[in-house]
Formats: structure tokens, sequence, C-alpha cells
């Protein structure tokens, strides 16, 4: 059975998010004092008394409103109702019962989905507000106090959401998934190579750069295995972010990057590689995260004859600090080669896990050195004793020799290579660490 899914759902600037992020336990969801800051369903699984469930943050619901993008943050939030075991309605203590909260509740009655009612800003201790009696005129049973800035109530509020949960059964863990984190500059086809895979509008798509503020996390499994697709923010050059959201969406991006396994990094083919791509790049290859170079909207380039080789050639020299990611060309409107991607996100996955004993290292390093001599300075030559592997994601591998110093990079970059072609680590940094006899660890 699948884990229970609580949505968190209310009118906007009541502090869903920041009540999100205080059951999770850390900033997840983007919090400003702006209406609507909040416009995707966010996910995060959350553990209350022994019992893991899936927590869903959304966008504010405006009952009746023209604008498109609240129109579709609605939409959002109708799907996360739909999907949830319960649902918990957040409303705002200072305002009082507004008549948006009464057409919210109204939705969720006729959803008939079991509802708890939150009353947040209740930031104060001592006697109860005696506001927080209206609120039992929404038809939504006992009202609950509680801060999401202090966290008052919280217990409170998850112990009535558990009287929701089913009997505790094998409920299903997305340990084993993917996590895998979309990045690229703004409006390269993020959201678009997300719906296209999911085969829902699962996130908002729209030519406006900057539609996407939060990281989006999305559960999905198919033959190939399971998966979590962060759909991140568009990462814009430093000089170009004004807006105070728009910088926490940076940082939401490179968060994803490493909370993410895999990394498909988006360019848009019709503009080749740019400036910002390989910043973007270079972030997760810095976070040491296993990568897929992904060129989008091939569909819209015209092609003559060595179209396709050219403008791979021209990636790989452009991003020349990681020839080791494999390059796919799609397109995420028409689907053109999307099923591809899984085949390359399981296998660099796969390399970035890979653990190889010593004593295989070990040899192919007694090999390498056979090959090309260890470089010598002043008469005195690298010996190099051994080598061996001490983590993964990526793989890390400490050489233990003579001298730090004679140990020059281009050595390194070729007993690296040695390594690669040895065992086949596609798609994913490696690490050399050098430590010198007799150093510390």
């Amino acid at each position: 059975m699948s884990r229970p899914l609580v949505a968190i759902v209310g009118r906007p600037n009541v502090g869903k998010s920041m009540l999100f992020n205080k059951l999770v336990g850390q900033r997840l969801s983007i919090v400003e004092d702006t209406p609507g800051v909040t416009r995707d369903r966010l996910y995060a699984s959350c553990e209350w008394r022994g019992r893991s469930f899936d927590l869903v943050d959304t966008g504010g619901i405006e009952p009746s409103t023209d604008s498109e993008i609240l129109l579709f943050m609605r939409e959002q939030a109708q799907i996360a109702i739909d999907a949830a075991t319960v649902i918990v309605l957040v409303t705002d203590i200072r305002t009082g019962v507004t008549a948006a909260d009464e057409d919210v509740a109204t939705m969720l009655l006729r959803s008939k989905k079991p509802v708890v009612l939150a009353v947040n800003k209740a930031d104060s201790t001592g006697p109860e507000d005696p506001t927080l009696y209206e609120f039992y005129s929404l038809g939504l049973g006992d009202p609950i106090a509680v801060s999401a800035v202090h966290g008052h109530g919280t217990g409170d509020l998850l112990d009535a959401c558990m009287e929701y949960f089913p009997e505790d059964g094998e409920d299903e863990e997305f340990d084993e998934s993917i996590r895998v984190a979309v990045i690229g500059k703004p409006n390269v086809g993020k959201s678009s190579l997300i719906n296209c895979i999911l085969g829902e509008k699962r996130v908002i798509v729209s030519d406006v750069a900057g539609t996407t503020r939060d990281a989006v996390d999305t559960p999905f499994e198919n033959s190939f295995g399971k998966y979590v697709f962060i759909d991140t923010a568009g990462i814009r050059r430093k000089s170009r972010v004004e807006e105070r959201v728009e910088k926490f969406s940076v940082m939401r991006a490179q968060l994803a990057i490493e909370r993410a396994d895999v990394c498909l990094i988006l360019i848009d083919g019709r503009e080749g590689v740019t400036e910002q791509d390989t910043k973007i790049a270079g972030m997760a290859h810095e976070a040491g995260k296993a990568s897929v170079i992904v060129v989008n909207k091939w569909d819209l380039v015209e092609k003559e004859t060595g179209t396709l080789e050219k403008m791979r050639k021209d990636v790989q020299r452009d991003l020349s600090f990681m020839t080791y990611a494999p390059i796919l060309f799609i397109s995420a409107v028409t689907g053109q080669r999307v099923d591809r991607l899984f085949e390359l996100i399981n296998q660099v996955n796969a390399c970035s896990r890979m653990r190889i004993t010593t004593g295989m290292l070990n040899s192919v390093l007694a090999d390498a050195q056979l090959r090309v001599q260890p470089p010598t300075d002043k008469g005195r030559r690298l010996k190099i004793y051994y080598m061996t592997q001490t983590g993964i994601q990526p793989p890390c591998f400490v050489i233990f020799c003579n001298s730090r110093e004679l140990f020059h990079f281009s050595y390194q970059r070729y007993i690296e290579n040695q390594i690669r072609s040895v065992f086949g680590l596609e798609g994913t940094p490696i690490r050399l660490i050098i430590r010198q006899k007799g150093e510390q660890e």
C-alpha cells in the first residue's frame, strides 16, 4: 500500500509553507511575506510517532481569479487534494474567518476527504484566543491552534491527521528511488520535460522565464525503476537576480543538486552551450553528482548531415571538465528519445555507486605505471604504494605515495582515465585524494 499523503492547503499568505517547513524539519519551501510565492506542489517525507508519511505543500487557493498563474496554482492544489489521504486547511487567527476561507472550506467539503482545520499564527502562549471559536463556522470540526513559527500545536495537528491514516502496513518507501534533479537556465524546458515524463501537467509550464520557483519533488515509477524528479527553478546570472524570491529559487536549485543522486543538465539545442550553462554544469560537477547532459528542443533545430555530431563535439568542447557525462538529444514537446533518459539515469547512478576492491584497483594501478612511468623531479621519482576506495557518490579513491609534490596533476588525470576505461565509470566524477607516506588521516 502507498504511504499516507497529507496535503496542506489554504488561501494565500496564511503560513502554509512555514508550517510545511516546521513539520518537515528543514527549509524546503520558500517562505516570503508575498502572496503567491509557492506555485507548484512541493513534496517531502515526514515522520511522527514512528509512522512515515508524505507531506505536500500547495500554492494558495484563490477561489475566484482571472490570473493565469493563480488558476494554475488552484489546479495544482486540486490535484494534491484528489491524491491526499487527509487535508490540512490552514487559516490565520489574526484575520479571523474570511470569505476566501469559507470558499476553500466548501471546496474541501465537496471533496469528501477528511479535513483537519489548523488555525495558524497563534504565536502567544497562555489563555486561548477567543477568535479561535470563530472557525467552528467553517463546519470542519474542532480547530487546532498552531504556530508555524514556534511549533506550538504541531504535535496535536499531526495526532489529528494520524487518526485518518490507514492501518499501519507495508508502507511504500521511496528510499530505493533515484533522486533526479532537472537543472538548467530559465526556459530551457525543465518543467516540460517533467510533464512529458509523467504524462500530466505536474508543474506549471509557461513561456515566462521564472515560472517555477520551488524545487518540486515528484515520485515516479515505470518499468526502468523508481525515481523522484526534482524540477528546479531556472538559474540566472547573479547580476540578473533582482527579486528576493528569485534569490531563494537559486538557493533551492543548489540545494536540489545537493539532494540529488543524478543531475539532468538541460541545454537549449537552438542556442548551444552558453556561459550560464557552463556554470550550472560546474555546480553539478563540483557537487560530485552523476550527470547526463540533455540537449532539449532538438525538434526545433534545422538539421543537415552531421548536425548532431557537430553539436556533440561542441558540447564536449565547451563542457570539457565533464567529458565523462553522456549526451542525449531530446524533445520534451514531442517526446523524442525521452525514454532513453531512464537507461542513462540508471547507468550513471550505478557508476556513481560502484565499489571496487583494493586488489582490483592496485592491479590497474600497477599496469598503469608499467605503461607510463611516474614522473621524476631533480632525480627523485614518484613512488605510488597503493590505492583504495573510500567512498561512493562520487567514487572516491585515496592514493598513498612518497611525495605529494611529485604527483603532478597530469599524472593524476592519467590514473583517473585508466580507472574509467577499465571499470566503465561513465557519467560520474571521480575524486582522487593524494596522501603522503606518514601523513595523518
